[in-house]
């Protein structure tokens, strides 16, 4: 099969490769992103960000729009009301953003309750105005996430899309499911290729990616520029880069193992104890470590797991760390 090699431009940025990182609430924050950036993530995202509570000076919002390092820094919103969305794009790009992207694609209750995120597939007309509300408030290329639809009565993807390109926005990632499938089942490749063929600027592929011939194969079925990464690249940041290399033909990065693992899982725990405060950071580490400890497939005894993810001493945690990555661990007899 011959490789994906083609580059692709989101209005004048153009992309390293075409493997992203996908936004990801409590997830891929500025560490996370600034790791998946330096193995060679062909783009990273913000979390989602609400535009309301950006727009009030909210902190934790503001803390989002941290830019992990040199990559375009792609800022998403999420919101339903115009006014807030356009202050939100603003915002975000006084703070240093190159792109704005758009969440239409969200499935958690908490945001379609409020009309936000996928709930916009059901009320196209009030998403195009949030998609001419950041258009007006910014110069920056904006883009759009979304799901095939609402649910499958309602697969209204390649309809949304062709609207939110009229509109002006310059990229569509679609998620291969609807928004009443959460997660659940299998990502519907084959589908986005109507918003493909719907549109003329860059499609990007997202759900149940998780590896390179899993790649290969949403990219086939699609027809698609570009994939996204979401679960798949919880615990090994660096899969984002491997998988867009390996799309041009070339040799990806090694995954990290023993001192070099350690080095960088430790670098992570410290850099979200700097980004969030000890009391914070060390809470919202603890998945991060316990990614790490899967996707490098140790099985951790009950005790060990529950010392090392819920010990509130750093120093002991890096211990931990090291201890347990560079391969002098091993599990009770």
């Amino acid at each position: 099969m011959t490789e994906h090699a083609s580059k692709i431009s989101i209005g004048d940025h153009l992309v390293r490769n075409n493997a992203f990182l996908a936004p990801m609430a409590g997830i891929t924050d500025r560490p996370f992103r600034k790791i998946a950036e330096r193995f060679g993530a062909g783009m990273v995202v913000s979390e989602m960000i609400a535009s309301n509570a950006l727009g009030v000076g909210n902190q934790e919002m503001v803390r989002k729009l941290g830019k992990p390092n040199t990559l375009p820094h792609m800022v998403q919103l999420a919101g339903c009301e115009a006014e807030w969305m356009a202050q939100g794009a603003r915002i975000a790009h006084d703070a240093g953003a190159d792109i704005i992207d758009i969440n239409f694609g969200c499935p958690a209750k908490r945001v379609t309750n409020g009309y936000a995120g996928s709930a916009l597939m059901r009320v196209p007309d009030l998403a195009m105005t949030l998609i001419d509300a950041v258009v007006s408030a910014t110069p920056l290329p904006v883009t759009v996430k979304m799901r095939l639809g609402w649910d499958d009565e309602s697969l209204n993807a390649p309809e949304m899309a062709r609207r939110a390109v009229d509109a002006g926005v310059k990229m569509i990632t679609v998620h291969g499911r609807t928004r009443q499938q959460f997660y659940k089942g299998s990502a519907r490749w084959e589908l986005v290729r109507e918003v493909v063929e719907a549109v003329d600027v860059p499609v990007v592929v997202n759900g149940d990616i998780i590896d390179l011939a899993a790649a290969r194969e949403a990219l086939a079925q699609s027809g698609a520029a570009a994939v996204m990464l979401g679960r798949g690249a919880q615990g090994q940041p660096w899969a984002v880069a491997q998988i867009g290399a390996g799309l041009q033909g070339e040799a990806g990065p090694e995954a990290p193992a023993g001192a070099e693992l350690v080095a960088l899982i430790s670098e992570h725990y410290e850099d979200m104890l700097v980004e969030y405060g000890t009391a914070v950071g060390l809470r919202a580490s603890r998945k991060h470590l316990d990614w790490y400890t899967e996707a490098a497939g140790i099985v951790l005894d009950k005790p060990t797991r529950s010392a090392f993810l819920n010990n509130e001493t750093p120093a002991e945690v890096l211990g931990m760390i090291d201890h347990i990555f560079s391969g002098q661990w091993t599990a009770a007899a």
